[in-house]
């Protein structure tokens, strides 16, 4: 008998729209009346059912695509631009020239390190970049008298909080806002106190643990592998990482730069009473133009021919069609539900069963909801895609910024994705440190459980204030 093995997500979220577009047939047809966008709260009424077969299954996704192409384009545009940068070097070299800086006071490599990696986790959702620094950071952590566990834990912690705390993230944050029908700098103030609270929270969890096996090696939870992993990783040649050239410093400035005129140009200053700022109302037309220009001024400085920039920015966007693809084929769930007319029946029974429930505890439950959901799909772009139509006009009847809704969807799908089996971030990163799956858990499960109710803390503070 084979063994059983999880459909990938693009067949779970086609099998969805299979069960939904079923649900058409069934379920009562209805609507909301709307203002600004957004369904008022008694409005609800009963309309003409319009079932959805086998055809307009089959075009579903083709319909998302065509709804969802302006988040599609920029998440490929976004591909582009990482993928000129990453050519460049300047982000291996800058990582590897503070490692090197660093070397002989390895303790402080993990607050330098962890800071990069959540900032990189935050901005640009850094992940799979990762695994290419393992190869350079565990021998260093080994040799200080450390292991490869928390060589592992500076990185996939790092990087990983800094996801479950994005602030402008294009592929949690950016695609998530976009379907709420938000701006994506609506938020940004709850988020980065996440973001800057966890990541002390994991620096302080890793350090606590790199002390104590550097005081008594015995305490590693890897010890028995310790003088197999000495050879293994020290007999090595570390991987060649590129120079930190004044060339490569300019490129980290600009790779910077534009991320903080993406934020600039994001955040509704005009909303918060602000004047003397103005507001650009920038969003993924002109935020696909700012990182399409900065790839070219990036391949420019690198002194990239015109070939090379191309070759690197199609490459890099080819990276991200996956992205992009599941986009649409979540959208195309939503698709199914809207011309089914049963999107305003769905909400009216989330509208009834919220009328007891307080702007707190909606939001805890939202957050609850998505823990489970993000196991099923580990895609973060593909799960605010497929929920965030609906559980964001969920929180307006139970009174909850959609900004909270999604600040609750990121940090469940950011804390499961530090652990979940079907990540290759995950298994690759402790494929490659030869730590066995069942010893991380055992070492951040702590961790898990005090992030998860530090993050209900930050989420209800986020309502009440």
């Amino acid at each position: 008998m084979k063994k059983f093995k999880m459909p990938t997500a693009y067949t779970i979220l086609f099998i969805i729209i299979i069960i939904v577009a079923m649900l058409t047939w069934v379920v009562p047809a209805g609507e909301y009346q709307k203002e600004a966008g957004k369904p008022v709260p008694g409005t609800y009424h009963q309309t003409d059912r319009n079932p959805q077969g086998i055809f307009d299954i089959l075009k579903a996704p083709i319909d998302g695509f065509y709804d969802a192409v302006d988040v599609a384009l920029f998440v490929l545009v976004i591909g582009g631009f990482l993928g000129v940068t990453m050519k460049s070097g300047a982000i291996d070299a800058g990582i590897a020239a503070v490692t090197k800086a660093l070397k002989g006071k390895e303790i402080w490599m993990i607050p330098v390190l962890m800071t990069l990696f959540g900032i990189g986790g935050s901005t640009y959702g850094m992940a799979e970049e990762t695994i290419a620094f393992y190869p350079l950071v565990i021998p260093i952590f080994i040799a200080a008298g450390y292991d490869a566990i928390t060589a592992v834990s500076v990185i996939l912690l790092g990087a990983g909080v800094g996801v479950l705390g994005s602030t402008v993230n294009p592929f949690a944050t950016g695609i998530a806002t976009n379907f709420a029908q938000i701006s994506l700098g609506r938020g940004i103030g709850l988020r980065l106190a996440i973001l800057v609270l966890g990541e002390l929270i994991a620096i302080f969890y890793t350090m606590r643990y790199a002390k104590k096996v550097k005081n008594d090696p015995s305490k590693s939870l890897v010890y028995s592998q310790r003088e197999e992993n000495k050879e293994h990783f020290l007999g090595k040649k570390e991987d060649e990482f590129p120079e930190f050239t004044k060339r490569r410093k300019i490129i980290i400035a600009v790779f910077a730069l534009t991320f903080l005129v993406m934020i600039f140009g994001v955040i509704p200053f005009e909303d918060l009473g602000i004047t003397a700022v103005p507001t650009l109302w920038w969003w993924f037309g002109e935020l696909s133009t700012l990182f399409m220009t900065s790839a070219i001024i990036i391949g420019l400085i690198a002194g990239m021919s015109e070939k090379k920039i191309v070759n690197s920015f199609v490459s890099g966007a080819s990276d991200l069609i996956s992205v992009a693809l599941i986009v649409a084929i979540s959208r195309g769930i939503t698709i199914i539900m809207n011309n089914g007319n049963i999107s305003g029946t769905v909400l009216n029974y989330g509208e009834n069963l919220l009328s007891n429930l307080g702007s707190v505890s909606f939001t805890i439950l939202a957050y609850l909801f998505y823990i489970p959901l993000s196991f099923l799909i580990p895609s973060t772009s593909g799960l605010a895609t497929l929920s965030m139509p609906i559980l964001a006009p969920l929180g307006d009847f139970a009174n909850v910024s959609r900004n909270i809704v999604v600040t609750a969807y990121q940090s469940a799908s950011g804390i499961v994705n530090l652990i979940t089996p079907t990540s290759a971030v995950v298994m690759g990163g402790l494929a490659i440190a030869k730590v066995n799956y069942g010893k991380w858990i055992k070492y951040v499960w702590k961790l898990l459980l005090a992030i998860f109710l530090f993050t209900i803390i930050m989420l209800s503070l986020g309502v009440l204030i």
